[in-house]
């Protein structure tokens, strides 16, 4: 969560159906199977809009201020003519920030597993693996795309290569800025988590307890406490998990099938653990606590520019099972552990290097780059081609600019939108196929928020987005209704039945012309191309730049149209409503959680106990009308409850309020059956421009504390200041 800085504003009420978002003109029905999402990650919380390894110095050319001067003064030289008016960019919004996200490489890289060293600790036995992801320059080569498989796992997926123009040969590399982002840089490093401790608790295997080094029992308690979990019941996460697990055992080992392991008594071990630390003191609690900040204190602060600013994420992630999101393929892996050889950091020139918290080891690699913010980097080591990063804090001043560029960005897309969209909508019928390909694609990012969509290896999550959408994942339902089925990022399925534009209903029926399940819908088109494509039409313009505009645009006019006098527990839910449009939009999901069927039982008890308190209230009333006395009561043990004679007057006010608490509870319950599949939070960090929350809560005299929580607040502090006018 990351972002600050204030801003003069701007009120623009236009509510023309050219501005406002695509999909709030149409009807949309979306559902679906929602997958479990990790909602906090020890993942650097930045701009999501990363450039293609493929165009990225295409792009850099592009955005250059010589570049976009020429174009901004319509200069015929520049290569990147469109029929888009182009209006005069801010400043804030020209100047390109580094994009500061986990860089997706596109390379392929050889398998990590290696079983045949039966006797050596799992440090040392997963080293080619090590070596592999952070010590190697993996050679250069040619990105080629795969297709994915459908939604049916059963189906072998059909590979298809794509030639894109804009692919060459690049080698895995973190990300580069464009531009100094700072003078001077200092911090300690990372703090990595202590060794393994052996419990000695031995695991049954047909029955029988079995000796395990330390190495093999990390393994098995890594399973072993995750055994009441859905993970452990998924038949990918337990074929994942045996693999690496019998890595480690060696080929002689015991233990050969998963039906004969029985974690039962780790499990138990783990869960008396658990208890002794629930039944610590809060002076003992208090005291590890102390001790902890101890020894990270350090670690939290950096020093840019001579000021202090908060480190995020600077604990690096302990050894475990992977458990991705969705139906992730890789869910079970294990994570090896992160050692300093496999850390690259970044600090100043002329400043000490972080001193190596492990004795007799030392970091991969020192750079002293000013062009980028990050503080240092491993590579994940379930996915060797993505990069952990250690960022500021949400709360720094480089996190906050970046986030306001982010949304100035999205508000300057309200000035190019119509034009955009009457150009595609021409193109619908362009006898050019690719050029009609990419006006359907445009279209349909801008109408449904979709992602561009990536090239995927064989081993990684079966997800596609707009422009690796596949035969078999969009349907034609006459007389113009589309119908998408398709895992979407995170492995999240992604069902949606929306109206089209009868020229997009064609066009994607003769997209699909021809075509066998497997095969690209958008064969003459891939994400270089539409990235490309989208620059041409504004400056930075991405499909991600879409998502937030739309997400920006809806809360914006949802809370403008919908928003009425009355208590802030009303405002509240009218905010969470119009937040739950933009969640259905962008398609964030969540399962529904455990507790909530009990929780809304709870709550309809509650009601019945109001409802028959105000029945109470109304005879005693009617007594008190005729000068008699309350209807007597008692309790379970039979004695009579002591209630007092009250005026009318006062059995009506116990009356109003009585129905005033039953009427607030069924509003909550109501809204809470509502988002019981929706992840508010998603779109509140990343795609909702924060200063169309803060302004509206200004206006209606709402505490923000209501809608952001104490990160979101420390997040969006350069938010705060602006004026309660401010329209997206």
């Amino acid at each position: 969560m990351s972002e600050k800085a204030t801003i003069s504003s701007k009120n623009s009420a236009e509510d023309s159906e050219d501005e406002g978002p695509l999909s709030s003109t149409i009807k949309m029905r979306s559902g679906g199977e929602p997958s479990v999402k990790k909602e906090i990650e020890e993942k650097p919380l930045a701009s999501e809009a990363t450039q293609n390894g493929s165009i990225k110095k295409e792009n850099e050319q592009l955005n250059s201020p010589k570049a976009l001067n020429k174009r901004l003064l319509g200069d015929s030289s520049t290569p990147t003519q469109s029929s888009v008016k182009k209006p005069r960019l801010s400043e804030s919004s020209v100047s390109a920030k580094a994009k500061q996200v986990s860089v997706k490489a596109e390379v392929k890289t050889e398998d990590d597993d290696d079983d045949d060293d039966d006797d050596v600790p799992i440090a040392e036995r997963l080293k080619k693996a090590a070596v592999a992801a952070g010590t190697s320059q993996p050679k250069k080569k040619t990105i080629t795309k795969v297709v994915s498989s459908s939604l049916k796992t059963s189906k072998k997926s059909k590979k298809i290569i794509k030639k894109s123009q804009y692919s060459k040969s690049i080698k895995l590399q973190p990300s580069s800025g464009d531009g100094q982002k700072w003078t001077t840089l200092e911090h300690n490093g990372v703090i990595f988590p202590p060794d393994y401790t052996p419990h000695g608790v031995k695991m049954l295997y047909n029955g029988q307890p079995v000796d395990l080094t330390p190495e093999q029992e990390e393994v098995a308690t890594m399973f072993a406490v995750m055994k009441d979990t859905d993970y452990a019941t998924k038949e990918k996460f337990v074929e994942n998990f045996m693999n690496d697990w019998r890595g480690v055992l060696g080929r002689n080992h015991i233990i050969k099938k998963f039906e004969l392991c029985d974690f039962t008594p780790i499990y138990d071990w783990h869960q008396r653990e658990k208890e002794k630390k629930k039944q610590m003191t809060a002076e003992e609690k208090k005291a590890l606590k102390e001790e902890k900040m101890k020894l990270e204190e350090k670690y939290m602060w950096a020093v840019v520019d001579g000021v202090k600013e908060k480190v995020g994420n600077f604990r690096v992630e302990p050894p475990g099972l992977f458990r991705g999101r969705g139906e992730h393929p890789k869910m079970g892996k294990l994570k090896r552990r992160i050692r300093p050889s496999d850390i690259t950091i970044n600090i100043g020139k002329g400043v000490p290097v972080p001193e190596c918290p492990i004795p007799g080891q030392r970091w991969k690699e020192v750079k002293h780059d000013n062009t980028v913010t990050w503080l240092a980097f491993w590579i994940d080591p379930i996915n060797s081609k993505e990069f952990k990063y250690v960022f500021l804090a949400a709360s720094s001043s480089l996190k906050g600019q970046s986030d306001k560029e982010k949304y100035e960005k999205a508000r300057l897309l309200k000035e190019y939108i119509h034009e955009i969209r009457v150009n595609y909508t021409k193109d619908f019928t362009n006898k050019d196929l690719a050029k009609r390909q990419i006006a359907v694609a445009t279209y349909l990012i801008d109408k449904l928020a979709l992602r561009a969509g990536n090239e995927k290896d064989d081993d990684e999550a079966d997800t596609v987005g707009c422009c690796t959408l596949k035969v078999e994942n969009v349907s034609l339902v006459p007389p113009n209704k589309i119908e998408f089925d398709f895992l979407g990022k995170d492995s999240i399925r992604y069902q949606n039945t929306v109206d089209v534009e009868l020229p997009v209903y064609k066009a994607i029926g003769q997209f699909k012309n021809g075509k066998k399940d497997g095969e690209d819908l958008f064969d003459k088109l891939d994400t270089s191309k539409l990235n490309a494509h989208l620059k041409e039409l504004m400056p930075g313009l991405t499909a991600k730049v879409f998502r937030t505009y739309n997400a920006s645009i809806t809360l914006d006019d949802q809370l403008h149209k919908n928003t009425k006098d009355g208590d802030v527990g009303l405002k509240v839910t009218t905010y969470n409503l119009a937040n739950k449009e933009v969640a259905i939009i962008c398609n964030h999901q969540r399962t529904e959680s455990k507790s909530h069927t009990a929780q809304m039982g709870r709550l309809k008890d509650k009601m019945k106990e109001l409802r028959d308190e105000v029945d109470k209230l109304k005879v005693d009333l009617e007594r008190a009308k005729k000068g008699k006395p309350p209807v007597k009561e008692y309790d379970d043990e039979g004695k009579e409850k002591v209630k007092r004679n009250l005026a009318p007057d006062a059995y009506q006010k116990k009356i109003n309020s009585t129905n005033a608490k039953i009427e607030k509870m069924e509003r909550d319950m109501s809204t809470k059956e509502e988002l019981k599949t929706i992840a508010l939070g998603t779109s509140k960090i990343n795609y909702l421009d924060p200063r169309i929350s803060v302004a509206w809560c200004k206006r209606h005299e709402v505490p923000i504390e209501k809608i952001f929580n104490k990160s979101l607040l420390a997040k969006f502090a350069w938010a705060m200041d602006v004026d309660p006018s401010f329209r997206f």
